[in-house]
């Protein structure tokens, strides 16, 4: 049978097209089976089986009012991301919390989000490029800094939303986060961090928001069989209300992390931050 040099060509493709399917499907199966095999053991400090992190958005007033002097009680310090605005009108009780050892950090300085929510449409990440985001985040931590006296190593992405620019020209902002910070959290993801692969710059966060402590107590178990760090997000430190993080259930958080029996390392988030960063050998950021 002759064969014409194009039919000639079209069948090689083919066959090499197909070999070439075979090829990356076995590749892909033996990758698997080296990436489920190759399990890589991340140790806590002290023998812990796990870390905790507590933070909270806004510089609500309940935080100093009520979460801050709580959490004191125990020696504990938590994560605020704080919304300059906010943090101004008690600038008092904001130092206070530094000299406590609280971990304060960039939550921009407007609170952008999606166009989506209504309150937001003055300030949308659809109307933001990468060069006016930047500017958000260094103006924050230039605020923060000249009220407060330190620089935040921490973010957190307002809304969760980690992107600036709509359609084609949608871009990710994680870059400029990465760059600035140590740590950035995001926010209502569905589990705890992997200490050996997480992205410290774009760190799951857990809502903590109106959730008993029984319902809090499930997912620290979960992140505790894992060996992994579970960072609870909230904003309101209250008895009840939207978006409140419950006294109940923060007071009782901070007792069963307290008995060593447990095996909880609970910290705030540049803390344990720093130590998985050190732990995988990555460099600082500032």
């Amino acid at each position: 049978m002759n064969l014409s040099f194009p039919d000639i060509m079209k069948r090689y493709t083919t066959a090499f097209a197909s070999l070439l399917l075979i090829v990356n499907l076995v590749f892909a199966q033996d990758y698997k089976m080296e990436r489920a095999d190759s399990v890589t053991v991340f140790h806590w400090p002290e023998g812990k089986q796990m870390a905790l992190s507590l933070s909270f958005d806004d510089a609500r007033f309940s935080q100093v009012d009520k979460g801050i002097p709580l959490l004191n009680t125990y020696n504990i310090t938590g994560t605020f991301y704080v919304s300059p605005n906010a943090m101004l009108e008690r600038v008092a009780d904001w130092k206070d919390a530094v000299g406590a050892g609280h971990d304060i950090g960039n939550h921009t300085l407007v609170h952008p989000c999606s166009g989506n929510f209504p309150w937001a449409r003055d300030k949308a990440l659809e109307d933001y490029n990468l060069e006016k985001m930047a500017q958000e985040l260094d103006s924050a931590s230039v605020l923060i800094h000249h009220v407060l006296g330190i620089w935040p190593t921490a973010f957190a992405y307002t809304c969760g939303q980690t992107y600036v620019g709509r359609g084609v020209n949608t871009r990710s902002y994680v870059p400029l986060v990465a760059a600035r910070f140590e740590t950035g959290r995001n926010w209502m993801n569905e589990g705890p961090n992997d200490p050996v692969y997480c992205d410290l710059a774009r760190l799951n966060g857990t809502e903590l928001d109106g959730k008993f402590f029984s319902e809090a107590l499930k997912l620290i178990e979960e992140a505790r069989e894992q060996g992994a760090w579970l960072v609870f997000a909230g904003h309101e430190m209250n008895d009840g209300g939207r978006q409140t993080a419950l006294l109940s259930t923060i007071d009782s958080i901070c007792q069963y992390a307290s008995d060593p029996a447990n095996g909880i390392w609970i910290d705030n988030v540049t803390n344990i931050g720093k130590y998985v960063r050190e732990m995988r050998g990555l460099p600082e950021k500032l």
